[in-house]
């Protein structure tokens, strides 16, 4: 019997009607060398990733997000309790130091989307070009978009980082130069600041109709806090 690991938190000693986990499996708290860890039993060697699995992960980290700010460990974790304990007891620090730099927040998330405008978009008026010549125009093109789409990815940046500067505590910004997608952003915010967060947010909406965005949260902190059982390198156990 192996142990499914969902996610590392503090402060918690009981679970209050926890989800149901991994292929339906109970989930149960695990107090050891000082941290709590949502687990379930499971009779497996591997985790076979479906969707209702990815869901099932991800409403077990949620369920506790209302009462503690959780660790969320990579899907697929399937451990056994020896190998868990080891894990905690030698990445003690790193994992209370991370544990220090999410508590008392949630995750934002944040894209955005730019429709190119028409002369963007317009073909090479010169039809009447050579195969060669053409191939070279057409990448000359390429290139010369690309930079400025990675340009202007950089400016709507430091833009959206200055809507809510102050309002987080760490952010992970995703360029994405060649796609409609041109931003994808993750925000650490805390607790207390998530209004005023959303106010900033809104606002900032509003002043660029260019610009369409999508703002979702709370989340639990997958982009700043998740965390992988080393075992493969730490302890043998592959």
């Amino acid at each position: 019997m192996k142990l499914y690991a969902y996610c590392l938190a503090d402060d918690i000693d009981v679970l209050d009607d926890p989800a149901s986990g991994i292929s339906g499996a109970a989930v149960r708290l695990l107090k050891t060398e000082g941290f709590s860890v949502l687990v379930s039993d499971l009779d497996a060697d591997v985790v076979q990733v479906t969707r209702e699995n990815a869901l099932a992960h991800a409403a077990v980290v949620r369920s506790i997000l209302d009462r503690t700010t959780p660790l969320p460990f990579r899907f697929g974790t399937l451990v056994t309790e020896q190998q868990l304990v080891n894990y905690l007891s030698a990445r003690r620090q790193a994992l209370e130091t991370k544990l220090a730099g999410v508590r008392g927040c949630v995750e934002m998330s944040v894209k955005i989307i730019r429709e190119p405008a028409a002369h963007e978009s317009e073909p090479d008026e010169n039809i009447n070009q050579g195969a060669g010549t053409s191939f070279l125009a057409q990448k000359r093109r390429e290139i010369l978009g690309g930079e400025q789409s990675a340009a202007r990815a950089t400016t709507i940046s430091t833009w959206l980082h200055d809507q809510i500067s102050g309002l987080i505590r760490a952010e992970q910004v995703t360029p994405r130069p060649t796609e409609k997608l041109v931003l994808a952003v993750a925000h650490l915010v805390e607790r207390a600041k998530v209004k005023k967060y959303r106010e900033n947010m809104a606002e900032a909406f509003q002043s660029r109709p260019d610009l369409h965005f999508l703002l979702s949260g709370p989340w639990p902190p997958y982009s700043f806090a998740n965390i992988e059982l080393e075992f493969k390198t730490q302890f043998g156990v592959s």
